[in-house]
């Protein structure tokens, strides 16, 4: 009993299996004898971190609150004072008025294209049918003589275009108009009853005339967009895939080609407005300033 007696008192602390130091403590049981309480640091850290967090229970409560209160506070603010981008997309779709118009995207050019063009293609048929999703007056937008690279590449993340006809087997003949921008004939305004026929080529103008030369191989219309009669480009005036439908959505929305080409086309794309009599500004502007240089110098003559 003696050396139980020393060696309780000589070590008051003991450690746990987990590195834990303990704190005794001696009770008095109902029996008379002394019971050791033990709690570990752990434990009490953990008493403590409960003890708090019930007692900054409410005060989360009211954080809450707070901020669910500022939310709906800021949603309404948007509401009446024009952040009404939401609730407008929202009206547009119920005010969509689909277009009998047709639009077929031709993709027999798979082999003159590089796989890189392919893929450009891809990202403008995919353009196409979002902008034709959010557009205001919707066309009927058919995918033709899809094969090749194309193919494989939609086959993967496209899983749901499948079994596309030749737009000679969907349309009859005399409804296509092919559109290529070397055609004499001048597109003035789209036929409802016309299915329009856009190339599927991405070829930095390698294979020029090629669409010129299959409308009339296969006998059918063709004509171009009026750009020239509005818009003056820095380069040859081919248009991307997805420009061409995005400026026939933007005329089925406006009735006006000038609005259309200025809503797709920006200046950085080397767009330039054409006036009336056929000149574009920059022109008119190099012109005027050469007026105004020419009216100053001989005013200046007549001074001296």
């Amino acid at each position: 009993m003696a050396a139980e007696s020393v060696t309780s008192e000589a070590l008051p602390q003991q450690e746990n299996d987990n590195g834990d130091s303990k704190s005794s403590q001696k009770t008095v049981g109902s029996n008379g004898e002394a019971e050791n309480q033990s709690v570990s640091k752990r434990q009490r850290k953990k008493q403590q971190k409960q003890q708090k967090w019930e007692e900054e229970r409410e005060l989360r409560k009211q954080k809450r609150k707070d901020k669910k209160q500022q939310r709906r506070l800021e949603r309404h603010s948007q509401e009446e004072e024009g952040g009404e981008v939401q609730s407008s997309r929202k009206r547009l779709r119920r005010d969509v008025t689909p277009s009998a118009l047709r639009l077929l995207l031709d993709c027999s050019f798979d082999s003159l294209m590089l796989s890189k063009d392919v893929g450009k293609l891809h990202k403008q048929i995919q353009r196409c049918y979002a902008e034709n999703r959010r557009a205001l007056h919707p066309v009927q937008l058919y995918l033709t003589s899809l094969g090749g690279q194309l193919k494989q590449i939609m086959d993967e993340k496209d899983k749901g275009w499948v079994n596309w006809k030749h737009y000679k087997d969907v349309v009859a003949k005399e409804e296509l108009v092919y559109l290529t921008s070397d055609s004499p004939n001048i597109l003035e305004e789209m036929d409802p009853t016309k299915a329009y026929v856009i190339g599927g080529l991405v070829d930095h103008n390698h294979h020029k005339g090629i669409t010129f030369e299959k409308a009339k191989e296969l006998g059918i219309d063709h004509a171009q967009l009026p750009l020239s009669s509005f818009v003056k480009m820095n380069s040859r005036k081919v248009l991307a895939v997805n420009h061409v439908c995005e400026i026939i959505l933007a005329y089925l929305e406006k009735g006006s080609w000038k609005e259309a080409f200025f809503t797709v086309l920006a200046p950085e794309e080397g767009a330039v407005a054409v006036d009336k009599d056929g000149a574009d500004h920059q022109e008119k502007e190099a012109e005027d300033s050469d007026s105004d240089s020419e009216t100053q110098q001989h005013t200046e003559k007549a001074q001296t």
